[in-house]
């Protein structure tokens, strides 16, 4: 009679184990974490994944500068029309560096005056809102 209740308590136990651990999951959620309101149904990316070069073009621009490449810092005109829509001027645009890229490369960090951040590493064809 101990012999079938064995297999039993095993399979319940493994059956509680897993629901309890189902829940303890240790994925990264960041592409599935809900868009801050400025950045809509966008997705997101947090400051953490972005590529080192990413993160260093961050903190040049949280110290104001200096920037290494002159077009650092102007007017981008979201001509694309993927983030949302603000006057002429509204947006700035920063070159990541791109290792191996021999000019200013596809990667940017686009600014908003309202402290909105966004990554693009091709060249503007799509966005993701960084969370910070």
């Amino acid at each position: 009679m101990l012999s079938r209740s064995v297999p039993r308590l095993f399979a319940g136990l493994f059956l509680c184990l897993s629901v309890l651990l189902t829940g303890c999951s240790t994925r990264d959620t960041a592409t599935s974490a809900a868009a801050p309101s400025w950045a809509g149904h966008m997705a997101t990316v947090r400051e953490y994944q972005l590529p080192a070069e990413a993160r260093h073009t961050l903190a040049l621009i949280d110290r104001g500068g200096p920037f290494p490449y002159a077009r650092d810092g102007i007017v981008f005109g979201n001509v694309e029309r993927l983030l949302p829509r603000h006057p002429r001027g509204y947006y700035h645009e920063y070159t990541v560096k791109t290792p191996g890229s021999r000019d200013r490369g596809a990667r940017r960090i686009i600014t908003g005056q309202s402290a909105e951040t966004y990554y693009t590493d091709d060249h503007y064809n799509s966005f993701r809102a960084v969370l910070r």
